[in-house]
């Protein structure tokens, strides 16, 4: 059980919010010692694993300074100015219209979304957008709340809805450990149960983002409550 111990670094390192990189690496060296793997050892398989699943991380390396060209010629700032004019839009609304095309898209093995690509640059400031539309200025903990909810969505989509497509790589690495137990599941059957789980998923986030739009509507009205009261304390 004491190689589990990694499991126990994660969680109190997420729960203190240290850096997320940091955490995973002294959750895996940790694992790695008391595994009976010497340090030079770990570092010699965080080496080979990176070089070869590096096709995963330098898609998101290279569009990096993709987006942030886009930003300083306003790509945020026009996708805020388009969503203002969407009367019906909120915060919550445009979050999950975003967490269901990207579950489906990456159900049907299309990859169009992503934290990078997708959330920081478009998904965050048209939600931020839509909810100013609606509320007039928000207050600074409202902001970080919808950028929140934002990746949240994309977290929700991507994961939920890659285990409903046969070639992700989650479905084939449950297949190998299954096929390395002598247990016989077909891929097909996996990617079947992982609809159910897709389902109770969105409904999940619906919730939230419901549960969004109306903390957003009372953190506006205690900000503007609050305005109020200083005003009148000046005027007296």
């Amino acid at each position: 059980m004491i190689k589990l111990i990694g499991i126990l670094v994660v969680a109190a390192g997420f729960a203190l919010r240290f850096n997320t990189l940091l955490v995973v690496m002294a959750a895996g060296i940790a694992t790695g010692l008391v595994a009976g793997m010497s340090f030079h050892e770990i570092m010699e398989q965080f080496g080979k694993f990176f070089v070869e699943n590096r096709y995963m991380t330098l898609p998101v390396v290279l569009i990096v300074p993709v987006v942030g060209l886009l930003e300083r010629y306003g790509l945020q700032e026009r996708a805020e100015t388009l969503i203002r004019r969407a009367k019906a839009a909120t915060a919550g609304r445009v979050i999950l219209l975003y967490t269901a095309v990207r579950q489906i898209s990456i159900a049907l093995g299309v990859n169009i979304g992503g934290h990078a690509q997708m959330v920081r640059p478009l998904v965050a400031p048209m939600s931020e957008g839509a909810a100013h539309a609606q509320h007039g200025e928000l207050p600074e903990k409202t902001k970080e709340a919808i950028r929140a909810h934002a990746s949240a969505g994309e977290n929700v989509g991507n994961f939920f809805g890659e285990d409903v497509f046969i070639a992700v790589g989650a479905i084939l690495l449950m297949k190998g450990f299954f096929d390395g137990l002598k247990i016989e599941v077909s891929v097909w059957a996996m990617a079947l149960w992982g609809l159910p789980t897709a389902l109770v998923a969105f409904v999940a986030m619906w919730w939230r983002t419901r549960v969004l739009d109306r903390r957003i509507a009372r953190e506006v009205a205690e900000q503007n409550a609050a305005a109020a009261r200083g005003a009148k304390e000046e005027a007296r």
